[in-house]
C-alpha cells in the first residue's frame, strides 16, 4: 500500500531505509490533483528505480496573487491511489508551513531561461519553482527526479539548475501525454467547460501549424509565429497569451530559424490558462 508522509523527517526516513536496502530513488514532483500525465511520470520512475516518491504539493511560491492558488484542485486521497496503482512507494504532502518557515527569506534563482516565455508573464513563478525543486531535491535526495515536457521552460529551467549548481542527480524529460483529441492533458482541463474544451484544440492544431510551415520551408520565427497565432484567434474563444519560438536548448531567438526549436505557446480560455509546445527539427521533413 502506497502510504503519505507528511513531513520532512518521515520521507527522509522512508528514503534511508530503501537507500539502506540498496534501492535507487526517484521522484516525481507534483502539485497533485494527479492524471495520466502525471501516470506517465510515475510508470517510467518506477521502471527505472527500486523507490518511488510523488511529491504532492501547491506550491505558494510559484503562484502570482492574482492566479488560482486557492483553486487549484486538491485531492489527495484520489492522488495516492493514482500513485499506489502506479506502484510507488510513498506519497510526501507537506503542508506549506513544513516545507517553507515563517521568516524564509533564502531563494533559487535562474537568470537566463526564465527571461521570456511564462518567466516574463508571471514574475517571479520560476523563482517560487526552483526553490520548492531545490528544497525536495534535497529532502527527498533522488537519484532521479522526473519532469513533463508539457511544461517545456520548466524542464529546461530545472535541467540548468541541477547543472550549474552540480546536484548529483539525472532530470529525466517525458513526453506529453495527449487525450484522444490531442489537448495536452493537464490538471487545469477540468476547469474547462464543455465549450472550452472543443476551443482550446486550437492550441494544438496551432502548433501543429506551425511546424508545417517550418517543413514547408518557413525560416522566419516570425512568420511561423503568426501562423500559430491566426489558427488559434480564428477559433474565437482563446486569447493570447504569447507565442514563441526559440532555440530549443537556449531558449533564446533563432534567426533565421535552425537546429532545433520550440514553438511554446500560452492562451487563456475564459480564466483557465493553458500552455503547450512542439520541438521542431528545422531540417528535418519527419
Amino acid at each position: 500500500m502506497t502510504d503519505v508522509a507528511t513531513t520532512k523527517q518521515e520521507i527522509r526516513s522512508r528514503v534511508a531505509a530503501a537507500r539502506s536496502a540498496g534501492r535507487s530513488v526517484g521522484l516525481v514532483p507534483t502539485m497533485g490533483a494527479l492524471h495520466v500525465g502525471h501516470r506517465a511520470l510515475l510508470d517510467r520512475s518506477v521502471a527505472e528505480n527500486g523507490f518511488t516518491v510523488c511529491s504532492v504539493f501547491v506550491n505558494p511560491t510559484q503562484f502570482g496573487p492574482s492566479e488560482d492558488f486557492e483553486r487549484y484542485p486538491r485531492q489527495l486521497e484520489q492522488d495516492r491511489l493514482l500513485c499506489e496503482a502506479a506502484g510507488a512507494d510513498v506519497v510526501f504532502a507537506p503542508s506549506p508551513q513544513e516545507m517553507y518557515a515563517s521568516d524564509h527569506t533564502t531563494w533559487v534563482n535562474e537568470e537566463r531561461l526564465t527571461e521570456g516565455m511564462c518567466g516574463a508573464r508571471r514574475p517571479g513563478h520560476f523563482r517560487g519553482v526552483t526553490t520548492v525543486c531545490m528544497k525536495l531535491f534535497h529532502v527527498v535526495v533522488p537519484d532521479r527526479a522526473y519532469f513533463g515536457c508539457k511544461d517545456y521552460q520548466q524542464l529546461k529551467v530545472i535541467q540548468r539548475m541541477v547543472r550549474d549548481l552540480d546536484l548529483p542527480l539525472e532530470i529525466v524529460p517525458v513526453e506529453t501525454v495527449r487525450d484522444a483529441d490531442g489537448l495536452a492533458v493537464s490538471s487545469r482541463n477540468q476547469y474547462l467547460s464543455a465549450d472550452d474544451r472543443v476551443a482550446s484544440l486550437a492550441l494544438r492544431r496551432g502548433l501543429l501549424a506551425g511546424r508545417e510551415a517550418v517543413r514547408g520551408g518557413e525560416r522566419s520565427a516570425r512568420a511561423v509565429a503568426e501562423t500559430v497565432r491566426g489558427e488559434i484567434v480564428g477559433q474565437g474563444r482563446l486569447q493570447v497569451d504569447y507565442i514563441e519560438v526559440v532555440d530549443a536548448e537556449t531558449l533564446e531567438p533563432s534567426a533565421p530559424l535552425s537546429g532545433r526549436v520550440v514553438v511554446a505557446a500560452a492562451v487563456y480560455c475564459g480564466d483557465t490558462r493553458l500552455i503547450d509546445n512542439i520541438v521542431i527539427d528545422v531540417e528535418s521533413k519527419e
